[in-house]
């Protein structure tokens, strides 16, 4: 049963908030293909805490490779994975920048999600957060559905590969100028080319996406799942990232039980993300902050433009966002992404943080784990840690939500247009100086209810008047009560998965 507060929400099927069986021989098709397939769907108890996968599925893993489109890969969509191996941690796999490298005393620590499997990503979480209530309850039936997953890149691949180990067909829609890294992997994918639409312009053209999704529900066949409006990507990550953050913070107090979780940091994209900001403030009273670029300053200034930070999508509000919750802003700019990009992923960049700048080699190795959101998370983390004036006993956490792998034609491209003489140890000098340790508080707001009222109704435009929303249902975001009983629904789907994964075993 819906908590009294969802049950007012008037839309509750289009946005995955139901929690009985909507069409049962759709739920009976699904079962069929997941039987016939041999699929069983992990909880996200299971995905929060691995160590309670079942041993028989574990062993099974063993033999799995993590980049397979084996369905048991879905037990691997977690921030446990170990790099370069089969098995799990028992802690998230995470780095702790060193202040000679961001110039502030708050201790800035960042999880790494290119240990998910298949993507590299941590979207693919979202993704399969996003399908599998749709699955249990009957929407979404595999046998005939195409999953549409709109995105600016990770998050359609992540559908694609949750798609696959799910047994159905999925549709990866994403602007034709993303990294070329995305396409190739999505060719590997996808058996059919035309299950990868290519939308105009880049990173900020997220209308373009929302219009094309439009015209693919013409046909009954395709089955929509917006990440910007599914709120089980909230969900998700509140339940399974937000409590693997506060893992490995737990983790550092046991060392230093002075410190205190003073912010958590994300880029909006989706806004999924920032759904961990809200586990992480209820436990630990830490602010939420949220990113975005300079270029297209969406909620800094209702601004509008295009920019590189591939990653996150601009000029709307998502409508997943708990604004009301949201602290403060900030805004990076691409160049500063484009630039640091280059200083951590050439010779003479990574030469310069060794022999000038003093960080550690190992330090200089891992930053080949951090992509363009990450770079910005990270800057804004440091930009954070300085408007507050925070000390050696905070602590700032964020995320890096995939690697330098998947931007090397950025680079490239970037070299090619900028620095078109060679990259040298001074121009790491000047870009490390300007961008990172010379990060200054400019373009941040720290919200207040006015400000925080002006975000929430930027929201408006695109949610009521282009997506056709309920004004109710856009209205009754703006209330924590309404968060507080979203928050509780992911033991309730994990009560439908458990009853699938029984119905999947035994003939209905």
């Amino acid at each position: 049963m819906l908590e009294p507060e969802l049950d007012l929400f008037r839309d509750k099927l289009r946005y995955g908030l139901v929690t009985d069986i909507q069409d049962l021989s759709v739920y009976k098709h699904a079962v069929g293909r997941f039987r016939d397939t041999n699929i069983v769907l992990p909880t996200f108890a299971q995905l929060n805490d691995p160590q309670t996968i079942s041993t028989e599925i574990l062993s099974a893993l063993a033999e799995v490779g993590v980049g397979s489109s084996d369905p048991l890969n879905l037990f691997r969509v977690h921030w446990y994975n170990r790099l370069g191996s089969r098995s799990f941690n028992t802690l998230p796999d995470f780095i702790e920048l060193p202040s000679g490298l961001t110039g502030v005393q708050a201790r800035i620590v960042l999880l790494l999600g290119n240990r998910f499997p298949m993507v590299s990503a941590h979207k693919v979480l979202a993704a399969y957060a996003c399908l599998v209530p749709r699955i249990v309850t009957g929407q979404f039936d595999p046998t005939y559905h195409r999953a549409v997953w709109p995105s600016t890149g990770n998050y359609a691949r992540g559908g694609i590969a949750i798609s696959n180990l799910m047994g159905c067909r999925g549709v990866a829609v994403l602007p034709e100028n993303m990294s070329s890294e995305r396409f190739e992997w999505l060719d590997k994918w996808v058996s059919n080319p035309d299950d990868i639409v290519r939308t105009p312009g880049s990173e900020s053209n997220v209308k373009e996406i929302y219009d094309m999704c439009r015209e693919l529900d013409q046909s009954p066949d395709n089955f929509i799942l917006n990440q910007f409006s599914e709120f089980s990507n909230h969900v998700g990550h509140y339940a399974v990232s937000g409590s693997a953050l506060s893992q490995v913070f737990r983790f550092l107090r046991e060392s230093d039980p002075t410190i205190e979780l003073a912010a958590f940091v994300a880029a909006s994209g989706s806004a999924g993300t920032l759904g961990i900001g809200d586990y992480l403030k209820e436990k630990y009273g830490s602010k939420i902050v949220a990113v975005e670029a300079l270029e297209c300053p969406t909620m800094l200034y209702n601004g509008y433009g295009e920019h590189n930070i591939q990653g996150i999508g601009d000029k709307h509000v998502p409508l997943i966002h708990n604004v009301m919750n949201t602290d403060m802003v900030v805004a990076i700019t691409d160049r500063a992404t484009d630039d640091l990009n280059v200083v951590f992923n050439t010779e003479a960049g990574k030469k310069y943080l060794v022999e000038e700048a003093g960080i550690d080699q190992e330090i200089v190795g891992q930053m080949k784990n951090f992509g363009l959101s990450a770079i910005a998370n990270t800057l804004a983390a440091i930009k954070t840690a300085k408007y507050l004036d925070l000390c050696e006993t905070d602590v700032v956490m964020a995320v890096a939500t995939d690697g330098a792998d998947l931007y090397v034609s950025e680079k490239e491209k970037h070299l090619s247009i900028c620095y078109p003489a060679g990259f040298s140890m001074h121009d790491a000098d000047e870009v490390v100086s300007k961008y990172w340790v010379g990060a200054d508080t400019n373009h941040m707001e720290q919200l207040d209810s006015v400000g925080r009222d002006r975000i929430f109704n930027l929201g408006y435009y695109t949610w009521v008047e282009q997506q056709g929303v309920h004004i109710d249902d856009f209205e009754i975001r703006r209330r924590s009560t309404f968060w507080d009983e979203l928050h509780k629904m992911a033991p309730i789907w994990d009560e439908l998965i458990e009853r699938f994964n029984r119905d999947v075993a035994i003939r209905i």
